[in-house]
């Protein structure tokens, strides 16, 4: 899998919400000061060379949704932080993101009930 960068993982995550929109829709969805028009609409085009995204025609214009699930991009991504930052152990990643970020063992076992839930 590809990797995206900063912009292309923003863009991404505005037609996940979104599902399916052009350039000037996706633009209404970034926060003040918004990208240029022409930004946008070349990180698209990017995204669709990635094989992340496709279009649809729409008049002149072209109507743009995600070819990935977010969940799908999201597992990869995980997947991808473990084997190069983790030996591929998440045991190892989640005890050095309790280090990190000080997790109480209350919130330990809260993560580990919603896990025993799932399966």
């Amino acid at each position: 899998m590809k990797q995206l960068t900063k912009a292309e993982e923003d863009i991404m995550q505005i037609l996940w919400k979104l599902e399916k929109a052009n350039v000037k829709a996706i633009i209404e969805q970034f926060p003040e000061p918004k990208p240029a028009y022409n930004t946008v609409s070349t990180i698209v085009r990017i995204l669709e060379n990635k094989g992340f995204v496709d279009y649809e025609k729409q008049g002149k214009g072209h109507i743009y949704f995600p070819l990935m699930k977010q969940n799908e991009y999201s597992n990869q991504s995980i997947n991808k932080l473990v084997d190069n930052y983790f030996q591929g152990s998440f045991k190892s990643m989640v005890s050095f993101f309790m280090k990190k970020n000080d997790i109480s063992i209350t919130e330990m076992e809260a993560v580990l009930k919603e896990i025993n839930k799932k399966e």
